[in-house]
């Protein structure tokens, strides 16, 4: 995954980085410079990545990076072209080094280089309400309109035929065209990715971004939080409800409905052509297959094959769960 938003002040040398997470084995004699931390599958040479869970088996065993974060039992399942750096809490370790080398990534304050829209270069170019206001390193489209008191933070590239209804807040985050976000929506802010400590909570650096893909529509009071490692993406033509909750890193896939109150945890990814109900819950770190159709209320907590129907808590095939609640 590429940062087009935050800054990497890397490279570091491995050194550098084993001192930072207090290991000090003289026994691993490693050498060289760290261009960049990236997840398993984008992780090229001189990247440092993370291997937490088996989950994420056959993407480790054939990652580029040249080192990565795990723990003794996993460590197995590397390459032997990549070192491994045993830890007893990968992804504290993890959060640490992506701090390093992306500083700014861990701070998610207010835009305060944000001015009227009526000053900017878009004042002829957007049809806009009252009280718009423009960050930096923003683009927009031709044919665009912003609603009253919505604000295009800093980090944002908006394609064309787009509309941004009142009262939204964007950062960090590509538009892409003929794409319509209605009210009161938050897209682009960091995650709910922390470490819970008894003293102070470790914040966890979210350094990627929201790509919100061609014909798409987002509903009001839709929050869309921002990658952490890896993007959040929706796909083309997917329509979102109101007050629909995509936590970071999830992936939802072309032509998929989803109603409102839905909320998706970190990290799952959604197939084609999938229509979800309302209030349904769905757990992170799962797989929903194309044509999945989930009723209203449901609560996923396993991976769902291609084309199946289900229903309940935890969710199952329609036909068992009515054959089990007659």
């Amino acid at each position: 995954m590429n940062n087009p938003f935050f800054d990497n002040v890397g490279p570091f040398e491995i050194n550098d980085i084993l001192k930072l997470i207090s290991i000090n084995d003289k026994k691993l004699n490693y050498i060289g410079k760290v261009n960049d931390i990236k997840d398993l599958v984008s992780a090229e040479v001189n990247c440092i990545t993370f291997f937490h869970s088996k989950k994420y088996k056959d993407f480790a065993c054939k990652t580029k990076a040249s080192f990565c974060i795990t723990t003794e039992f996993l460590a197995k399942d590397l390459p032997t072209s990549c070192k491994p750096i045993i830890v007893e809490n990968v992804l504290i370790v993890t959060a640490k080094i992506t701090e390093k080398f992306y500083p700014e990534s861990i701070i998610d304050n207010f835009d305060t280089n944000i001015q009227s829209i009526e000053k900017t270069k878009f004042k002829n170019v957007v049809d806009y309400g009252k009280n718009v206001l423009i960050g930096k390193n923003v683009n927009i489209g031709k044919n665009c309109s912003i609603g009253h008191n919505s604000i295009i933070e800093k980090n944002v590239n908006i394609g064309d035929n787009c509309f941004i209804g009142s009262n939204s807040i964007i950062r960090n985050s590509f538009i892409k065209n003929n794409v319509s976000i209605l009210d009161n929506c938050v897209i682009g802010k960091k995650g709910f990715g922390f470490f819970p400590d008894q003293k102070s909570n470790i914040r966890y650096p979210h350094i990627g971004i929201v790509i919100i893909d061609d014909n798409a529509e987002i509903g009001c009071g839709a929050t869309i939080d921002r990658g952490s490692m890896s993007n959040t993406v929706i796909g083309k033509n997917t329509y979102l409800d109101n007050q629909i909750h995509i936590a970071h890193n999830v992936k939802i896939g072309d032509n998929s409905i989803i109603a409102g109150q839905v909320g998706i945890a970190g990290s799952t990814i959604i197939g084609n052509n999938v229509k979800i109900g309302g209030q349904a819950g769905i757990s992170g770190h799962l797989k929903i297959g194309n044509n999945v159709e989930i009723a209203g209320g449901s609560g996923v907590i396993k991976n769902i094959s291609d084309n199946l129907k289900v229903m309940g808590y935890p969710a199952k095939k329609i036909k068992d769960f009515l054959r089990e609640n007659k």
